[in-house]
């Protein structure tokens, strides 16, 4: 049982580290589609950067509770935050939930609910954590 808790804090984390270095590429279908569909451009790159930023950081501070026990729940709330905001887009009518993963030949988009099933599962773990150390969070908890 002791277990439990770390071993989804360092699945979480591989994910987003996994997640996070893909936004320090070259474009994104995902981030292209938006700035696309929204008409707002700053989603590409502006946006897919920051993500990935926060990404990055979301799996530092979980990996990091594994020795400071205090960080793990602002890892995993920080990630809670990332990932709902991905849950919320695939619900927009600007990306769905059958969301573009890769650019095709002609310019459109090769199309697929895998990220949008990552997201979920990844986001219910990030909420259990979240959870589990909402007594060590600023806000919420006495932290």
């Amino acid at each position: 049982m002791t277990f439990i808790k770390p071993g989804l804090g360092l699945l979480l984390a591989a994910f987003l580290v996994f997640m996070g270095l893909q936004k320090f590429g070259a474009a994104n279908p995902v981030f292209s589609h938006i700035a696309e569909a929204s008409g707002m451009g700053f989603f590409e790159p502006q946006v897919r950067m920051l993500t990935g930023v926060l990404e990055i950081l979301a799996a530092v501070l979980l990996l990091a509770g594994v020795f400071l026990k205090r960080l793990e729940g602002l890892g995993a709330a920080l990630s809670l935050a990332v990932i709902g905001g991905a849950i919320v887009f695939h619900l927009s009518p600007w990306l769905g939930i059958n969301a573009p993963v890769a650019f095709t030949a002609d310019g459109g988009y090769e199309r697929s609910p895998m990220l949008f099933g990552m997201a979920v599962v990844f986001g219910a773990i990030s909420a259990v954590l979240t959870w589990m150390d909402r007594e060590k969070l600023p806000v919420i908890g006495k932290g």
